[in-house]
């Protein structure tokens, strides 16, 4: 498996390339910024997208979203909750001070216990809501990649619209913390972790 990790836009979202050796088909997950970036790493070593990943549908994970899809043709997938944020990304940006071009609609809507394939290589979707409504990870081959669910000593935030903080709580516990302690966490923003460093460090997590 290729994974390669690009820290995108203004605030250093991370953006997941990966690759199946063989078939050098790739999924680009939360492809946030710096759409020519992610063109050129892809092209590096040769892959061709089946499928663009969205975790959840912040501007700041979505936001190349457009450009890459016009430039690769790959599936666009989201969950149905997260959906509807793809049609706001200017107005979410403007927030911060940013900008955003808005994203097209998915090409269909994932939810939990689905299955992406592609070479090699197939993920399985897990609805982790709580830093958003439609939030979800993608687990596969001891790696999970997890959006703004969970950060190497920290959690996502909840303040914005839809989040929760019991739901994300809940959803580290009942959904990331069965994978097992040596799967690695490829996080939204920031260094990669793994499963048992988070249960045993995370001040977020060790209570209760």
């Amino acid at each position: 498996m290729i994974i390669k990790t690009l820290a995108v836009g203004p605030i250093m979202a991370n953006c997941y390339i990966v690759g199946c050796e063989n078939s050098k088909q790739a999924a680009v997950i939360d492809p946030g910024d710096d759409a020519d970036r992610i063109l050129m790493a892809l092209a590096e070593d040769k892959l061709t997208v089946k499928y663009i990943l969205n975790t959840h549908g912040h501007f700041d994970h979505v936001g190349a979203n457009r450009r890459l899809k016009d430039a690769t043709g790959g599936q666009l997938l989201i969950h149905e909750k997260d959906a509807p944020m793809l049609a706001a990304l200017p107005r979410a940006a403007a927030a911060f001070g940013l900008s955003a071009e808005d994203s097209p609609p998915p090409d269909r809507t994932i939810d939990d216990g689905d299955q992406i394939t592609f070479g090699d290589i197939t993920f399985e979707v897990l609805y982790t809501p709580g830093h958003s409504p439609g939030g979800v990870s993608f687990h596969s081959d001891g790696a999970v990649f997890v959006g703004d669910t969970l950060f190497a000593g920290s959690i996502g935030r909840t303040d914005f619209e839809g989040g929760d903080f019991k739901t994300l709580i809940a959803s580290i516990k009942n959904k990331l913390f069965p994978l097992g302690d040596d799967v690695t966490v490829y996080t939204g923003h920031g260094p990669a972790t793994t499963i048992g460093q988070e249960k045993r460090m995370n001040p977020f997590l060790r209570m209760g």
